[in-house]
């Protein structure tokens, strides 16, 4: 499951040249604000970065947007904050979407369940989920993509549970929506898809 292919645009930091539904944009808003564009729609010229957190901190410093925009750039303190915020609605959203087209799976019996009939799709792990049930949920699906940037009580919360450890979207444009959004929110957090299993976490 790979990223859907897209206009390529070249990131204002790096000059690396790259699919645009990798990279992050980002317009110049009301009173010369840098808005990050998450959904990539806002009206605007689009600034690129790479979805890197080191590009977006570079980008702030050295004054990168005013010079891509040739125009006067003030950028809030709180952007690398707004950026992950709003990567990570994004995804969460994503997750309530699909519980309600009736393309999320969820509990650890029911997604041994698909797993098990071979149902392809995307995994939702915890971050915070406990090391066995983890294993056991991708031991079943070793080419199975796992995204585990989120705490069970954040993934209960987009799905209408107090928590939820495991979950797994139906293969389908909802499931590459979510990992096209969780791939860069994991690349500004300087951090893998599936993250490190923490011991003694939260079991479903």
């Amino acid at each position: 499951m790979g990223v859907r292919a897209g206009a390529e645009r070249r990131c204002i930091v790096s000059g690396e040249t790259k699919n645009s539904a990798e990279m992050l944009r980002f317009v110049i808003g009301p009173g010369d604000e840098v808005v990050f564009d998450a959904a990539g729609k806002l009206p605007g010229r689009g600034l690129w970065l790479s979805a890197r957190l080191d590009m977006v901190k570079t980008a702030a410093a050295k004054g990168a947007f005013a010079r891509a925009a040739k125009a006067r750039a003030k950028v809030a303190d709180t952007l690398v904050d707004d950026v992950t915020r709003l990567l990570k609605n994004r995804c969460l959203d994503r997750l309530g979407l699909a519980r309600r087209a009736g393309d999320l799976v969820q509990g650890f019996d029911n997604v041994r369940a698909s797993l098990k009939a071979k149902t392809p799709g995307l995994l939702i792990e915890a971050a915070d989920g406990g090391e066995d049930g983890r294993e056991k949920i991708t031991r079943l699906a070793p080419d199975v993509p796992v995204v585990a940037l989120f705490t069970a009580e954040e993934i209960g919360r987009a799905i209408g549970r107090d928590n939820a450890v495991h979950a797994l979207i139906a293969s389908g444009k909802m499931a590459e929506a979510f990992l096209r959004d969780a791939s860069r929110l994991a690349g500004v957090l300087e951090q893998p898809l599936a993250g490190d299993v923490n011991p003694g976490g939260t079991q479903d």
